[in-house]
C-alpha cells in the first residue's frame, strides 16, 4: 500500500492488487518518460548538440552520512552480522517491527553499516511453517507497508515478514530534493523534446537530479543494487532461523526472488513470483504491453458509449489528439499545469489496474477533453507519482532511479536515443509511441553502473513458481514465459485477465500459491486461471 493521503483514486485504480501491496507506480523498473523525436535521436550529434559524449558523468563522492547509516555490530567480518538478534515490538496495526544492521559493502563488512527496517504479522495457525518474505517491487516501494495491507488469509501458518529494501523508506533511504517543488519542476518538465533545445533541458534536468542525489545520499548510492539486496534478504533469513527462504515477490520483486535463486539455489524453499520482469532482454517492451493495455481500454470505452469516440480508432485518436495539443498548451489546474508529460502518467497509471480503474481514466479524459478540466487526469497522475494534495512525495521517488540506475548498465545517452528512434521505427502503429519518451536518467547518472547481473538460471534451486498475467500492461505476459522456460526449475502459471498481477485478483492463483506454500503442491507446468 501507499500514501494514505491517496486513497481517493488509488482505491479505484489499485483495488486489483491491493492485497500485494499496490504501488502507484510501476513495480518494475517504470515506462520512460515520452520521447525524443525519431529524427533528431537517430542523427549524429553536431558541434552544437546538447547529447553528451558516450560515458556517465561520474562524480567525486561526498562525505556525507544518510539516515541510517552506523558502526557495524560487534565482532570481525560478516559473522558479526548474523550474530545480531533482532528486537521486536509492537507497530502498525497490529504488527511487530525490527530493525537490523547489514554492511554498506558486503566486499568491507567491518565498514560502515547501514539499517534495515522490517515489520512481521505473526503466524495465527498451527502447525507454523517458518518465514515467509514477501516483496512488493518498484524497485524502491515499501514492504513494510505491504505487510501491513497484505491479506494473509491462506498463508496464516507464516509470520508474514516485509522489509524496507536499502537505499528506501525506514532503512536508509536515497535522498534527493528536500522539497516537493523541486520534484514538481522536474517530473513536470517536457520530456517529449522535439528540437536540441528541448533536449538540452531534459538531460541538464535528469544530470542535475542525480548530483543532487549524489550529494545528498553520497556513498549510499554506489550500495543500492538488487544484488546488495539479495545478500540483504540472505542476512535476514538467517536471522529469523530459517535454513531456507520461502518467499512470494511481486513485479521487480521477482527480479530480487529470481537473482536469489541463482545466487543462494541450495537455500530456496518455495518461491513464487508474480509478475516477471525482463531478464531475458525480451523484443517485447513496457511500451508493447501499455499499447495492448490502451486498446482493451478503447474497446471497453466503446462498449460503454463513453464520449470519446464511437470506435476504438476514435478513442485512441482523442487520446493522442490530447497528449499532442498539451505539449503546445498545458491546461491551468489551481495553481498548477497538467503538461503533455504528467497527462501521459495520468493515462499511464489506471491501466495498471482492471476496469474499474479504467472507468476513473474515462472520466478523466472526459473531463479535460469535454470540458478543459485536467484536474481527474493531474490526480491520477499525482497518484502515480507519489505526490500528496499538500506536495509532498513518497521516498521512492528517489529510491527508485536510483537502485535501477546502479543496476542499469547504460551509459550513454546518444545510443539510448538512438534505439528508441530505432524502436519507434519499427512501431509505427502506436498510440503511445511518440510520447513515450528515453529514459536519460541512467546514462546520466553520477555513479558508475554495478557489476553486470549474470544469466539467472537458478540451476540446482527448488521449483520457482512464475506467475503471469495475459493484459498485464507494466510486467507483459512474455516476460513470465521466458523467465520460467530461463529458470532451471521455472513452473509458468497463467492468469488471463487484465492489470498488473494476480495474486489478489484470482481466487485461482491464490489456491495454485496457498498449496505450493502451504503443502508443497508444485503447481502443473502451464497451469492456466
Amino acid at each position: 500500500m501507499r500514501s494514505r493521503a491517496r486513497r481517493l483514486v488509488a482505491a479505484l485504480v489499485c483495488a486489483a492488487i491491493a492485497s500485494a501491496g499496490c504501488s502507484a507506480r510501476s513495480s518494475t523498473p517504470g515506462p520512460a518518460p515520452p520521447s525524443p523525436n525519431p529524427a533528431t535521436a537517430s542523427e549524429s550529434p553536431s558541434a552544437t548538440s546538447p547529447i553528451p559524449p558516450d560515458g556517465r558523468p561520474i562524480q567525486p563522492v561526498p562525505d556525507v552520512l544518510p539516515y541510517g547509516y552506523a558502526d557495524p555490530p560487534p565482532g570481525n567480518g560478516f559473522n558479526r552480522y548474523r550474530k545480531q538478534q533482532p528486537s521486536w515490538t509492537p507497530c502498525l496495526n497490529g504488527l511487530e517491527c525490527a530493525t537490523v544492521l547489514a554492511p554498506l559493502d558486503y566486499t568491507k563488512p567491518d565498514g560502515r553499516a547501514l539499517t534495515l527496517s522490517l515489520a512481521k504479522r505473526k503466524a495465527t495457525a498451527s502447525p507454523r511453517l517458518g518465514t515467509l518474505f514477501l516483496n512488493p517491487g518498484g524497485p524502491g516501494a515499501s514492504g513494510r507497508q505491504l505487510v501491513e495491507g497484505f491479506d494473509s488469509k491462506g498463508l496464516e501458518r507464516y509470520d508474514l515478514i516485509g522489509w524496507d529494501p536499502r537505499g528506501t523508506y525506514d532503512s536508509t533511504p536515497v535522498q534527493c530534493f528536500s522539497k516537493g517543488s523541486d520534484y514538481d519542476r522536474y517530473l513536470s518538465l517536457d520530456v517529449s523534446p522535439d528540437d536540441d533545445a528541448e533536449l538540452d533541458v531534459q538531460i541538464s534536468a535528469d544530470r542535475g537530479f542525480g548530483q543532487v542525489c549524489l550529494s545528498k545520499s553520497g556513498s549510499l548510492l554506489q550500495h543500492v543494487s538488487t544484488a546488495e539486496t539479495v545478500r540483504d534478504l540472505d542476512l535476514l533469513r538467517d536471522l529469523v532461523g530459517d535454513s531456507k527462504i520461502n518467499y512470494l515477490g511481486f513485479s521487480y520483486g521477482t527480479m530480487i526472488g529470481s537473482l536469489y535463486a541463482h545466487t543462494f539455489p541450495k537455500r530456496v524453499g518455495h518461491l513464487v513470483l508474480d509478475g516477471a520482469v525482463d531478464i531475458v532482454d525480451s523484443p517485447i517492451t513496457q511500451l508493447d504491453g501499455f499499447e495492448r493495455a490502451l486498446n482493451n481500454f478503447a474497446d471497453w470505452c466503446v462498449t460503454r458509449k463513453c464520449a470519446l469516440g464511437a470506435s476504438r480508432d476514435d478513442v485512441l485518436q482523442a487520446v493522442s489528439e490530447l497528449l499532442t495539443r498539451l505539449d503546445r498548451q498545458p491546461i491551468k489546474v489551481d495553481q498548477r499545469e497538467l503538461t503533455q508529460s504528467l497527462a501521459l502518467t495520468g493515462v499511464i497509471f489506471p491501466l495498471y489496474g482492471q476496469q474499474n480503474a479504467w472507468d476513473a481514466l474515462r472520466q478523466g479524459l472526459e473531463a479535460v477533453i469535454k470540458q478543459g478540466d485536467g484536474s481527474i487526469l493531474l490526480r491520477l497522475s499525482d497518484v502515480y507519482l507519489g505526490r500528496s494534495e499538500g506536495g509532498t512525495y513518497d521516498q521512492d521517488v528517489a529510491g527508485s532511479p536510483a537502485i535501477r540506475c546502479l543496476d542499469s548498465q547504460d551509459t550513454s545517452v546518444r545510443k539510448e536515443l538512438a534505439e528508441d528512434a530505432a524502436e519507434l521505427r519499427r512501431k509505427k502503429e502506436t498510440t503511445l509511441g511518440k510520447f513515450w519518451g528515453s529514459d536519460l536518467i541512467c546514462p546520466l547518472w553520477p555513479v558508475a553502473p554495478a557489476p553486470k547481473l549474470p544469466k539467472i538460471t537458478a540451476r540446482g534451486a527448488a521449483p520457482v513458481v512464475v506467475i503471469g498475467t495475459t493484459g498485464d500492461p507494466a510486467t507483459p505476459y512474455e516476460y513470465a514465459v521466458r523467465m520460467a522456460n530461463q529458470l532451471d526449475s521455472g513452473v509458468l502459471v497463467t492468469f488471463r485477465g487484465y492489470g498488473h498481477l494476480a495474486y489478489s485478483q484470482s481466487p485461482c492463483v491464490r489456491k495454485v500459491v496457498q498449496a505450493y506454500f502451504n503443502s508443497d503442491v508444485v503447481p502443473k507446468n502451464r497451469t492456466t486461471c
